[in-house]
């Protein structure tokens, strides 16, 4: 294939290495640190929905105002977690993650040159 770039092929050795180094694990620590609480506090927050929405039908049938009900309320506070969360996470990477990963990618390209 003519004008074809292809980058040099990557030898495992050298990422088994790049993951041990410290730098990594901090940057998997944090990683962890953001995603398993989050996942588990909507998944928390979801089932709550299910829940309320199977065994207290009463509760999520009390009307707001007009035809707005709580289990309504409650069906459309999912989304708005859900572009919380992913709001929450991009904030989250800008400040903690991407100026660690940018570091390590930086020094592992230099280390290729």
């Amino acid at each position: 294939m003519v004008g074809t770039e292809s980058s040099p092929p990557t030898d495992v050795r050298d990422w088994e290495a790049a993951q041990a180094e410290p730098e990594f694990q901090e940057l998997r620590r944090r990683l962890r640190g953001f995603v398993f609480p989050v996942t588990a506090l909507f998944l928390v927050w979801y089932l709550l929905y299910v829940l309320l929405s199977s065994y207290a039908p009463g509760l999520m049938a009390i009307k707001l105002f007009g035809n707005v009900n709580v289990g309504l309320v409650f069906g459309l506070l999912q989304f708005v977690s859900t572009f919380g969360i992913t709001a929450w996470y991009v904030h989250y990477a800008n400040r903690r993650l991407d100026p660690l990963a940018g570091s390590i990618r930086d020094r592992l390209e230099g280390e290729r040159a």
